[in-house]
């Protein structure tokens, strides 16, 4: 990675010459990166997923019920002031 910095800050044909060498560091970090990456067990998947389809449902009543807070709010000021 230190070596494709260096290139990228020469100018001129050197950057073109080092492109090559910049890529193969480049796949070579994607490659160590990708060994690193764990796929999560079933039963992670599925708790993860109640917590979400929880969190959904509460935060939708809770948008519910502060929409139809408002919504009141808004048409008893509009019955107030129409008279």
């Amino acid at each position: 990675m230190a070596n494709s910095i260096a290139a990228a800050g020469e100018g001129g044909f050197s950057g073109i010459k080092s492109w090559p060498e910049r890529v193969k560091s480049f796949y070579n970090d994607v490659r160590t990166e990708m060994r690193k990456v764990t796929t999560p067990s079933r039963k992670e998947v599925q708790s993860t997923t109640a917590v979400v389809l929880i969190a959904v449902f509460i935060f939708g009543l809770y948008f519910w019920v502060i929409d139809n807070v408002i919504g009141r709010g808004v048409d008893y000021l509009f019955h107030v002031f129409a008279r």
